[in-house]
C-alpha cells in the first residue's frame, strides 16, 4: 500500500515556501518575454501616467469644489466645479480600466509564453537529468514559480510604478498646498505604515501557511482516493477518516490564527489611518480658523495626505512580491540554462534510406550518472542484422534494460560505439533516430484521452483510417468497439478502465501504427495472465515481421522463438546462441536460469496437485 505521509512539521515547510532574492537586476530576464508587446507596454504606460495624473487632479478638483463652491455660495461655481470633478473622475475611470485590462493581458501573456518556453526545454531534458532532479521540483518551477511571476508583471509592476508616481506627485502637491503641514505628515507617515508592513508581513505568513495546510487535506484526499482499492482490502478507512480529521483540523486552526491576525490589522489601520487624520485635520482646521489656508486647501492637502500614504504603504507591500518574484526568476534562470546531456549535433549526419534496421553495439561501456561506481555495461558487443529477432536474457540488474537506453540515445556510452544502419548514433539527430524505433514497454503508458490519441501517440498525423487498421493487427478492434464510445470512450487515468492485456494490445498498435525499423520489447508479456499472453504474443509476432527486433524477457519460454539469444551477465555478454546451443552447455549461466525457472514450474504444479479436490 503507498505509504500515507503524515503532517509535515513546521520547519520542513518554511523549506518549500517559494524562495525570495534582493537582487531585483534578475528580473530584467523577464524583459526578453516582454519586449514582443511593447505596443501592449506602450499602451499601458501611457494609461498608467493619465490615470495616477488624474487621481492627482482630483485634489485640486476638491478645492475649487469647497472654494468657489461651498465658501463663494455660488451655485453656477458649484455646478461647473461639480462637473469638472466628474469629468476628471471619468478620465481616472477609463484609463484605469485600459491600465488594468492591458497590464493583466500583458502579465497573462508573457506567463504563457514563459510557460511554454520552460515546458519545451525540460521535456527535451536527457533522462540523466531526471535522475537528480525530482520530477516535483520541475512542477514546483513550472507552476508555482510562474505563477509568482504572473503576479508581479500582471500586477505589482504596475502597483509599483503607479503608487511612484502618486507618491512623487502627491509629496509635490502638498508642499505646493501647505509646507507645514507637508512636515507633519512627512512625520506622521512612517509612524502610521511602518506598524502596518510589520502586522502585514505576520498575516502574510499567516495566510501562507494556512494555504499549506489546505494543500496538506488536499494531498491526502488525492493520495487515499488513488488507492482506494489498497485502503479498502487493508480496512484503513477508519484510520484513515482519524488522519484526515486531524489534516482539516489543522487547516481549521492556522485558518482561525489567520482570521485573528487579519481581524486586528484591519483595526489597526482603522485606528492609524484615521487617527492620523484626525490630527492633520485638527491642526489644519486651526489654520483655517486662523486664515492661513482655505477650506478648499485644507481638503485637497488632506486628500493627497491619503494619497501619499496609500501609495508609501502599497510600494512596501510590492517589494515583498519583487523579492519573491526574484527568486523564482532565478530558479527558471538556472532550469532554462541547464543543458541537456544528449543534444543533435551541428550538422547531422541523415540516416540511410530505406532503414533496414541493422544494429550493432561495438565494445560500449556505460556507467549511470546517479551510479557512477557501479558499470552498467563493460566492453559489450551485439550484432543485430536486418529483419532478425535477438533476445536478451540475464538476471536482473545485468544490463539489458541498458542496451535499450542507449540504443533509444537517452545516454551516451562512455566509451565504445553504437549504430544503426551503419551510422554512429551521435551522429544523427536523436528524433530522426527514435523515429526509426519502437517501444513496448512491461507498464505501457496508457495517456488520459480516448483510444484514437493513445494509439495515435505512434504517430500522430495518421489518419483514422490508419489507426483502426492498426489496433486491428494489435487485436484491440473487438474490445475498443464494444467500449460505450467505441474509440472515443475515455480510457481513465493511467488506463483504469482497460484490463493489462488491453493496455498492452494499445501499445502495440501504437508501435503498429509508428512502423519501426526496429522494434523493442521489454518484457512485453511478463505481468499478464496465460490468456492475455496469448493473444498478446501473437500480436508481437505479427508486429515483429520484417523488422529488427531485440526481446528482453525474464521468462525463458518467451524467447525460445528467437534466431538468436544473448545472454547478459554483470554488464557483459556471456554467451550466445539458439535456445538448444545455449542449453547444450552444461555450465552456461542460460541452462541454469532455465532449469530454475522449470523447477519453479514443477513445484507449483506438485502444490496444486497436493490441494485437497
Amino acid at each position: 500500500m503507498a505509504r500515507i505521509q503524515e503532517p509535515a512539521t513546521a520547519d520542513a515547510r518554511q523549506q518549500v515556501d517559494r524562495p525570495t532574492s534582493r537582487d531585483f537586476r534578475v528580473l530584467t530576464y523577464l524583459w526578453r518575454f516582454v519586449r514582443p508587446y511593447k505596443l501592449q507596454v506602450a499602451g499601458a504606460m501611457v494609461a498608467l501616467i493619465v490615470a495616477a495624473g488624474s487621481l492627482l487632479v482630483i485634489g485640486t478638483g476638491l478645492r475649487g469644489l469647497v472654494d468657489e463652491g461651498f465658501a463663494a455660495g455660488d451655485t453656477a461655481r458649484l455646478d461647473r466645479s461639480v462637473m469638472a470633478l466628474f469629468g476628471i473622475v471619468v478620465l481616472l475611470a477609463l484609463a484605469s480600466y485600459s491600465r488594468y485590462y492591458l497590464v493583466t493581458w500583458i502579465g497573462e501573456r508573457v506567463i504563457a509564453d514563459i510557460r511554454k518556453t520552460v515546458y519545451s526545454h525540460v521535456i527535451g531534458l536527457s533522462p540523466a537529468y531526471y535522475e537528480t532532479t525530482r520530477t516535483g521540483e520541475v512542477l514546483s518551477r513550472l507552476t508555482s514559480d510562474t505563477t509568482v511571476l504572473q503576479t508581479v508583471v500582471g500586477t505589482s509592476v504596475s502597483i509599483a510604478l503607479r503608487n511612484l508616481l502618486l507618491l512623487v506627485g502627491g509629496l509635490a502637491m502638498l508642499l505646493f498646498t501647505s509646507p507645514k503641514l507637508t512636515g507633519l505628515v512627512l512625520l506622521v507617515t512612517p509612524l502610521v505604515v511602518v506598524p502596518i508592513l510589520v502586522f502585514g508581513r505576520r498575516v502574510r505568513r499567516l495566510s501562507r501557511h494556512s494555504q499549506d495546510r489546505v494543500a496538506d487535506v488536499g494531498v491526502y484526499v488525492d493520495e487515499s482516493l488513488a488507492a482506494i482499492r489498497t485502503v479498502q482490502a487493508f480496512t484503513h478507512e477508519e484510520h484513515d477518516r482519524r488522519l484526515f480529521a486531524e489534516r482539516v483540523e489543522e487547516a481549521f486552526r492556522t485558518a482561525v490564527d489567520r482570521i485573528r491576525a487579519r481581524a486586528w490589522l484591519t483595526a489597526l489601520v482603522i485606528l492609524l489611518v484615521f487617527g492620523a487624520v484626525s490630527t492633520v485635520l485638527w491642526i489644519g482646521g486651526r489654520d483655517v480658523l486662523a486664515g492661513r489656508i482655505s477650506g478648499g486647501e485644507l481638503a485637497a492637502f488632506v486628500f493627497y495626505a491619503v494619497v501619499v500614504a496609500g501609495a508609501f504603504g502599497a510600494i512596501g507591500e510590492v517589494i515583498g512580491d519583487l523579492q519573491r518574484a526574484a527568486g523564482a526568476t532565478e530558479r527558471l534562470i538556472e532550469l532554462l540554462r541547464t543543458k541537456s546531456d544528449i543534444a543533435a549535433p551541428a550538422n547531422p549526419v541523415p540516416l540511410p534510406e530505406p532503414a533496414r534496421g541493422k544494429l550493432r553495439f561495438e565494445r560500449v561501456s556505460f556507467r549511470y550518472p546517479a551510479r557512477p561506481d557501479a558499470p552498467a555495461l563493460v566492453e559489450f558487443d551485439l550484432d543485430v542484422e536486418p529483419g532478425s529477432t535477438v533476445a536478451l536474457v540475464g538476471p536482473s540488474g545485468a544490463g539489458k534494460s541498458t542496451v535499450f537506453q542507449l540504443l533509444l540515445r537517452f545516454y551516451d556510452p562512455q566509451a565504445g560505439r553504437i549504430l544503426l544502419d551503419d551510422t554512429d548514433v551521435r551522429e544523427v539527430d536523436p528524433q530522426d533516430l527514435r523515429r526509426r524505433i519502437g517501444l513496448v514497454s512491461q507498464d505501457p503508458i496508457i495517456f488520459s484521452t480516448n483510444a484514437w490519441e493513445n494509439i495515435r501517440y505512434g504517430r500522430p498525423d495518421a489518419l483514422d483510417e490508419e489507426v483502426r487498421e492498426a489496433a486491428r493487427a494489435a487485436g484491440c478492434i473487438e474490445f475498443l468497439d464494444a467500449l460505450p464510445e467505441g474509440f472515443d470512450t475515455f480510457l481513465g487515468e493511467r488506463g483504469v478502465r482497460l484490463s493489462g492485456g488491453q493496455r498492452q494490445r494499445i501499445a502495440i498498435a501504437r508501435a503498429i501504427l509508428r512502423d519501426p525499423a526496429v522494434l523493442l520489447l521489454d518484457e512485453a508479456t511478463s505481468a499478464l495472465d496465460s490468456e492475455s499472453e496469448r493473444m498478446v504474443q501473437a500480436a508481437l509476432e505479427r508486429l515483429s515481421e520484417g523488422r529488427s527486433t531485440l526481446v528482453i524477457a525474464h521468462r525463458l519460454a518467451t524467447v525460445q522463438r528467437a534466431d538468436r539469444i544473448v545472454v547478459i551477465d554483470r554488464g557483459r555478454m556471456v554467451a550466445s546462441g539458439t535456445h538448444e546451443e545455449l542449453m547444450s552447455e552444461e555450465e552456461g549461466l542460460y541452462r541454469r536460469l532455465a532449469a530454475l525457472q522449470f523447477e519453479q514450474a514443477s513445484s507449483f504444479v506438485e502444490s496444486l496437485g497436493s490441494l485437497p479436490s
